[in-house]
């Protein structure tokens, strides 16, 4: 894949949407809804086995020179999320198509595929600016998405979510503006290891980091996020959790890699936002009578988990390594309960409960899902769990050594939540094998959760073969000389201009 052909990653899913948008025909609008997301997977697959000889592929957006230009820039840290943003968003998509949230609106397809394009948009711009405008460009469809799926509450958890979006926004934009009057630039490429060098940087660029949490979900500004996913239909809270929160994270990752050098000084400030966060989210998900509202409240806690890893570390293998499971184990349970609660009308503890005896195949997939969430083999949550423990060690001291208390005391506690779930939906009802009744959910409504779970299985049995993608991912991180080197110097470069002081 060539550079000029990765703006074509945001741009064919807004051609797709207006394609769907005026398409008579809904069967065809949905092959071309579910269409985008399997490309953009594959697509992600095609740059990683290219990253493999050429590390960073840069292509720039006008006639401007470097640093100037909008550029698109990924690598195998980008093609990763690529994948990983394909599949869950695909299984996401899969499971509202089957729920029937596609013929309820015609305008449903149109939306998701824009918010797609506003999160491949933000995971390939190597420009600040750019990447809050990609932010917006998954805002706007969601508001659109929350006012037309979900509960009766919906109407109250899209004020919330219209609110602390734009507040955010606006804040995300002010520090894009300061780093622009203290750097000269908004080019990461350009930004590289500024915050080092000026404290007015750091202080502009830690606006943004700040923004970037909050749509994160991270504490103290968290409460928005529990209350308003589980307002939404069970595939569209998929959708949401599987891009929303981790395009944020992915910026945090880009931003502190590239701009702060993965400084342990400032990771301090960091990582105690991390720590609260995790055991926050984690003691909070043990009260909640509702599978989804528990479910929200551990994505705060993996958050933090993901925050965590990256701050105490010098290498943010473990950051990764963590959110990409987590996509996928948070994909498969909201999505498995979502086919429960489509079919008992309730996502309440009580009103699921007894799923062991009547719906047997779907309570063996939510076994190894939940398995997945508390960091049990074989899933990708043990190995996300020891790369997290792995890198904390690492560091050794008293920071390390709370990072692994913290992390394993959130999960013991994620563990109790977990077992009060299992417990309000699993058991009750009919007990008798012999006499039990006909599962009620249809089994296509199981394939979207039942992938994302093999999914996390596979990611354990196979994980030799994605650790060296991990491993470039990680050294292109600790190391930007290749992606500054790509970005302002690369074959469509104009040699021998300068960006706010820096060549």
């Amino acid at each position: 894949m060539t550079a000029l052909l990765l703006p074509l990653l945001a741009a064919i899913p807004v051609m797709a949407a207006a394609v769907t948008a005026i398409l008579p025909s809904r069967t065809a609008g949905r092959l071309v809804t579910l269409t985008v997301p399997a490309a953009t997977a594959v697509a992600g697959v095609a740059l990683l086995l290219q990253h493999r000889s050429e590390p960073v592929i840069a292509g720039s957006v006008g006639g401007f020179v470097p640093g100037v230009a909008i550029p698109f820039v990924s690598d195998s840290f980008t093609a990763l999320m690529l994948v990983a943003t394909g599949v869950v968003a695909l299984a996401s998509l899969i499971f509202c198509d089957l729920t029937g949230e596609f013929g309820r609106s015609r305008y449903f397809a149109p939306l998701a595929l824009l918010l797609l394009a506003g999160a491949n948009g933000a995971l390939l711009t190597g420009d600040l600016f750019n990447l809050f405008v990609f932010v917006e460009v998954m805002l706007l469809p969601s508001y659109a998405l929350i006012a037309m799926t979900g509960t009766w509450r919906r109407l109250g958890v899209g004020r919330l979510f219209v609110v602390i979006n734009l507040l955010t926004s606006t804040l995300l934009l002010a520090g894009v503006g300061f780093v622009y009057a203290a750097a000269g630039s908004v080019n990461l490429a350009v930004l590289a290891g500024a915050a080092q060098e000026d404290g007015r940087v750091a202080a502009a660029v830690g606006v943004v980091l700040v923004a970037l949490c909050i749509k994160a979900g991270a504490v103290p500004v968290h409460g928005w996020l529990p209350r308003a996913y589980p307002g939404t239909s069970s595939g569209v809270m998929a959708l949401f959790s599987a891009l929303h929160t981790k395009v944020a994270l992915y910026a945090v990752i880009r931003i502190w890699a590239t701009v702060f050098d993965l400084d342990p000084a400032w990771g301090r400030v960091l990582l105690v936002v991390a720590l609260v966060t995790t055991l926050w989210g984690a003691i909070a998900s043990a009260s909640p009578v509702g599978a989804r509202e528990i479910l929200a409240w551990q994505m705060i806690s993996g958050v933090g988990v993901i925050l965590a890893a990256l701050a105490v570390a010098q290498a943010p293998g473990g950051a990764i390594v963590y959110m990409i499971h987590h996509m996928v184990t948070i994909g498969a349970l909201v999505t498995l309960f979502g086919a429960a609660e489509h079919v008992y009308r309730s996502g309440q503890l009580g009103g699921l409960s007894g799923l062991w005896y009547r719906e047997r195949p779907l309570a063996v997939l939510i076994v190894i899902a939940i398995a997945a969430l508390v960091g049990l083999p074989p899933t990708s949550g043990l190995i996300g769990k020891l790369e997290v423990i792995d890198a904390a060690t690492g560091t050794g001291g008293a920071w390390g050594v709370g990072t692994v208390v913290v992390v394993l005391a959130a999960s013991l506690i994620g563990l109790v939540a977990m077992l009060r779930l299992w417990r309000g939906t699993m058991w009750g009802g009919d007990d008798d094998d012999e006499e039990r009744p006909t599962p009620r959910v249809p089994a296509a409504l199981l394939v979207p959760g039942g992938a994302l779970a093999a999914v996390s299985v596979a990611l354990f049995l196979g994980y030799g073969g994605v650790a060296p993608e991990v491993d470039r991912a990680v050294a292109g991180l600790v190391d930007p000389d290749a992606y500054v080197a790509t970005v302002l110097d690369g074959p469509n470069a104009v040699t021998g201009s300068t960006i706010g002081g820096r060549p």
